[in-house]
């Protein structure tokens, strides 16, 4: 062949490897993986600390994953972002991942984060004591799609009432503690940190811990949309050791009582206080992987939405969970 000829093929083929979307398309048509970016939303949580000392620790990188963390508000918008192709990963709560799946969204989830971890909280001059005691009252929650809008449903059902004997309001879930604090917010159902930095302050109390009203609930999840998995089986599986990785360190750690090293960890837009973050931390157990026990407490709480009417049946193993 023409020396000419064929340096022009070389180029052309140096050209079509550097660009990056020919780059993915490339890899994609040999069967392998592309190099790109993998975005992990999250939510300001302590439920999410695994993925924060993952990435303080830099275990993604020392993998030769490139990831971009992006943070939403609520889980609802999470899924938003999953479902047009905006995020590839997500640690969110497992009722918008169920509501997700139950209107056809393909997602996956391919571990659990955690249990629990999600409190009532009243004023102290709100003279709210039990739920009977909320009818009439506004109580914020961080969405309609979150967990806890699920699990306030739940607290209400458990004593003959319902979400209409009250007034749900949405709001950010930093903004619910600055309303409780000023007293133009009786009560809210949120996550942690924020339980533990609330009750900290003067005039704000527990209702009810989330663990009484469903104990061992399952809370947040590692989800992925079937794009990622389909096409990044070797990067979802490292994902997936590296959640296992920084859930142990965790672990360790709260065993050890050593838990102001994780807080160390943690970002600073979370960490608003070091002794109320230790308690938070504390308060909830993390866990990793999918066994069959976690399974079934999935389906406890996918019963329990079915009851509710939040989703119209429960669904299959096979359309919920991606196993390595």
């Amino acid at each position: 062949m023409n020396k000419k000829i064929i340096f022009v093929l070389v180029l052309a083929l140096a050209v079509f490897l550097v660009a990056g979307s020919a780059s993915a398309g490339f890899f994609d048509f040999l069967g392998g993986e592309s190099n790109s970016t993998v975005k992990i939303g999250y939510l300001p949580s302590d439920h999410d600390a695994a993925l924060f000392v993952a990435d303080a620790q830099g275990l993604y990188e020392k993998k030769g994953i490139t990831t971009e963390l992006v943070q939403f508000n609520n889980g609802g918008d999470l899924m938003t972002a999953m479902a047009s192709g905006d995020v590839d990963v997500g640690y969110v709560g497992i009722a918008p991942v169920l509501s997700s799946v139950s209107a056809g969204v393909p997602v996956k989830i391919i571990s659990a984060v955690q249990n629990e971890g999600s409190g009532i909280m009243v004023t102290s001059d709100s003279n709210i004591d039990d739920a009977k005691d909320l009818k009439g009252k506004v109580v914020a929650t961080p969405g309609e799609s979150s967990i806890q809008h699920v699990l306030l449903s739940a607290y209400l059902n458990k004593h003959e009432m319902s979400l209409d004997d009250i007034n749900e309001s949405a709001m950010k879930v930093p903004s619910i503690n600055d309303a409780l604090k000023t007293k133009n917010l009786p009560a809210a159902i949120t996550f942690q940190p924020y339980v533990s930095l609330g009750v900290s302050d003067e005039g704000i109390e527990e209702l009810v811990d989330s663990s009484e009203i469903m104990p061992n609930h399952p809370c947040c999840v590692v989800a992925a949309s079937d794009d990622f998995l389909n096409n990044n089986k070797d990067t979802a599986k490292e994902i997936i050791a590296i959640h296992e990785n920084s859930t142990n360190f965790i672990n360790e750690k709260i065993a050890a009582g050593e838990t102001g090293e994780i807080v160390k960890l943690l970002p600073k837009d979370i960490v608003a206080d070091k002794d109320a973050e230790v308690k938070s931390l504390e308060s909830f157990p993390f866990i990793s992987g999918i066994n069959e026990t976690y399974k079934s407490n999935v389906d406890a709480f996918q019963k329990l939405e079915v009851q509710l009417g939040i989703l119209n049946e429960t669904i299959a193993h096979d359309d919920l969970y991606w196993e390595a």
